[in-house]
C-alpha cells in the first residue's frame, strides 16, 4: 500500500448524504476506516464556514479531518486531537494563507464591497452565517440565471470592483435541494483549488499523492485541474456534462473520474462515489477495501 494518500473532499451532498439521492449503508463506514489509516491525510474542502464544518462532524458523525478547507477556500486550518476526553479539536488557522488572499481585496471588507453591489436586485445576500472574512455570498433566484444573463452580471459586478482596485474571483453554482443559484466573491488568489495546491505545497504532496472528490458547481475548477478528482454518482447530469467539457478542453479528461455506481456493489453516491474514484486512481485501496469487508 502506497504511504502517502492525501484525500481533500467537498462536504455536502459529496460525504455528507444530504442530497435527494440514497446512500450505500456500507460505504461511510468503509470510508471512515479508510482514512483512519496511518498513510491517509484528510482535509475537508467546503464552503461552510468552520464553525458550521465543525458542526456538520458532530451531526453527521464524520471522520474527523487533519485539515479543513473552509469558505470555498478563503479558510484553511490544521486540527489536533484534543488531549483530552471533550472530542474537541483545536482549530489552528493558517495567518500566512489569510495575508496572502487579503491583497487581493485592497484592504477591503466583506461589508464594505456588499455597499458597492447593493443596487443590483438580482444579488439577494445570504445569512451572515454564510458570509465570511474574505468571502461575499448571494443567493441568485430560483433556477439561476441563465448563460447570457450571468455573463452580463458578471462583467458589471467585475467593472465595479476593477473600479474599486479589488481583485476577486466570482463561483457560480446551484443549489439543487433549495432550488436556488448561488454566487461566492472571493480574493482572486483564493479558491478550493489555490487553497488545494498550497496544502498539498506544505504538505509536500504531489498530484500523484491526492484525490478530491466533490459533486458541485463551486468544486468545478478543481474536478477540471490537474488534480486527479471524482464526480460523485449523485452529482447532477448537467454538472457531469460541464466537467467533463472543460477537463477535456483543459487537456486533464484523464484526471477526472465519474463513478458509475459499478463498485463492490455500491451505488456510486456520496462516499460509495468517492471510495470508487479514490480506487479508480489507487488501486491498491480497492485491494485494501476487499480485505476489509472479506
Amino acid at each position: 500500500m502506497k504511504k502517502n494518500l492525501f484525500i481533500c473532499t467537498d462536504l455536502d451532498r459529496t460525504l455528507i448524504p444530504n442530497g435527494a439521492e440514497p446512500e450505500s449503508s456500507q460505504a461511510p463506514k468503509l470510508f471512515q476506516r479508510l482514512v483512519q489509516q496511518p498513510w491517509v491525510t484528510l482535509a475537508y474542502v467546503s464552503g461552510r464556514d468552520a464553525s458550521l464544518v465543525q458542526d456538520a462532524i458532530q451531526q453527521f458523525q464524520l471522520p474527523w479531518p487533519d485539515y479543513v478547507i473552509s469558505d470555498v477556500g478563503t479558510g484553511l486550518y490544521q486540527l489536533s486531537e484534543p488531549q483530552d476526553n471533550t472530542n474537541t479539536y483545536k482549530w489552528q488557522p493558517n495567518m500566512a494563507w489569510q495575508t496572502a488572499i487579503s491583497v487581493d481585496w485592497n484592504g477591503r471588507s466583506n461589508k464594505e464591497i456588499r455597499t458597492l453591489l447593493q443596487d443590483l436586485s438580482v444579488l439577494t445576500i445570504q445569512e451572515e452565517s454564510r458570509q465570511g472574512q474574505y468571502k461575499l455570498s448571494y443567493y441568485i433566484d430560483s433556477d439561476g440565471p441563465v448563460a447570457k444573463e450571468q455573463d452580463e452580471l458578471e462583467k458589471k459586478i467585475r467593472q465595479r470592483l476593477n473600479q474599486a482596485g479589488i481583485k476577486a474571483n466570482l463561483i457560480w453554482s446551484h443549489d439543487d435541494v433549495e432550488k436556488v443559484g448561488l454566487l461566492d466573491i472571493l480574493p482572486a488568489s483564493a479558491s478550493k483549488l489555490h487553497a488545494i495546491e498550497a496544502l498539498m505545497a506544505q504538505l509536500g504532496f504531489s498530484v500523484n499523492d491526492t484525490v478530491f472528490c466533490g459533486d458541485s458547481g463551486n468544486d468545478m475548477e478543481v474536478l477540471t485541474s490537474c488534480i486527479p478528482s471524482v464526480l460523485v454518482g449523485n452529482s447532477q447530469p448537467e454538472v457531469k456534462i460541464l466537467a467533463s467539457e472543460e477537463a477535456q478542453r483543459n487537456s486533464y479528461a484523464n484526471a477526472l473520474y465519474i463513478a458509475s455506481g459499478e463498485f463492490m456493489n455500491m451505488n456510486g453516491n456520496y462516499s460509495a462515489g468517492m471510495l470508487e474514484g479514490i480506487a479508480h486512481y489507487h488501486p491498491a485501496v480497492q485491494t485494501w477495501l476487499q480485505k476489509v469487508i472479506s
